[in-house]
């Protein structure tokens, strides 16, 4: 229970630092273009910080070992979760015979297969379960990391605007940083750096979790909210993406006699609401982006409710 009461409050931190995010660009405070600016701190700085640094701290030979089982449940999970978003893609979309269409089901695709398991999912462990839980966590997104940068964000970008091979997007700072991280820690080159190099990445680490919530709320508050309630796809979206997939899931771990607490990360890794992905990568290449604002808004804020309960019913009372 102690742990739920921490979860449900790290949920209302977040919520906070959303509508934050929200009043700053209403309130003109902030210029427009800020959301820009904030997610490339994010990309390349904060959240690369927060990957090298955990790692370089938490990977070592034996908790490695200990834990290589949670890339395989991770790998395992997520190419379960994009085979389903294929055929449940199409109950949202169900003739895709223009380009539009086409990148209409894509959308609610990479919403079904991913949640906002990067920023949300990070900010969640790190402040629940400190730096030796985030890197479990991260050895259980490992690979669904990988599947998000390669297939994820290649059919987010519209066809016509997309001349890259997936294989081009997995050279992303975040995910080279978890690489390199994961090498770093392994030789041990945590003992031979400058305390300052570790204080610089413990410093723009505590960044990653606030920046990424501001952003969310200053991204959403670009629309008008009366429009992004009314789509009442989304809200069947957000049911799948926060009830029905991960509590299926846990069902499933819970006949497996899965531990305790694989399921709790895979609760945080597929319990997560819709990401800003479905927003920024559309409008990078004048996409459709009132769809992502739409499932960002509504998943967000039922999450704050959602992912307390949800590990409140399979984590402490099942």
């Amino acid at each position: 229970m102690d742990v739920f009461r921490l979860t449900l409050n790290q949920m209302l931190v977040m919520f906070v630092f959303i509508v934050l995010g929200f009043v700053l660009r209403k309130g003109r405070i902030l210029p427009k273009d800020s959301a820009l600016t904030l997610s490339r701190l994010e990309t390349y700085i904060f959240l690369p910080a927060l990957n090298l640094g955990n790692m370089l701290t938490n990977c070592k030979v034996t908790s490695f070992k200990e834990n290589a089982v949670l890339i395989l449940y991770g790998a395992v999970l997520v190419v379960g979760a994009i085979l389903l978003a294929y055929p449940v893609s199409r109950l949202f979309i169900k003739k895709a015979d223009t380009a539009e269409l086409a990148h209409q089901r894509n959308i609610y695709k990479y919403a079904i297969a991913f949640g906002n398991y990067g920023f949300l999912g990070n900010f969640l462990v790190l402040g629940i379960w400190g730096g030796e839980g985030l890197f479990k966590y991260q050895m259980m997104t490992l690979i669904p990391a990988f599947a998000c940068t390669a297939w994820g964000l290649y059919i987010l970008i519209p066809k016509d605007q997309n001349h890259s091979h997936p294989l081009k997007n997995l050279l992303t700072p975040p995910l080279f940083a978890i690489v390199l991280g994961i090498v770093g820690g392994l030789c041990n080159v945590e003992a031979y750096l400058p305390e300052c190099i570790l204080t610089i990445l413990s410093n723009a680490s505590s960044c990653m979790g606030p920046v990424s919530m501001i952003l969310a709320g200053f991204v959403i508050a670009g629309y008008e909210l009366r429009g992004l309630l009314s789509n009442q796809k989304v809200y069947l979206v957000t049911l799948l993406r926060l009830i029905v997939i991960p509590g299926c899931m846990m069902l499933i771990l819970q006949l497996l006699g899965t531990p305790k607490e694989i399921m709790t990360l895979v609760l945080i890794l597929f319990a997560t609401p819709l990401g800003l992905n479905t927003i920024i990568y559309p409008a990078a290449y004048g996409g459709d982006t009132k769809t992502g604002a739409s499932m960002a808004v509504v998943s967000h804020t039922l999450s704050v409710v959602t992912i307390p309960l949800m590990y409140l019913v399979f984590i402490i009372l099942l």
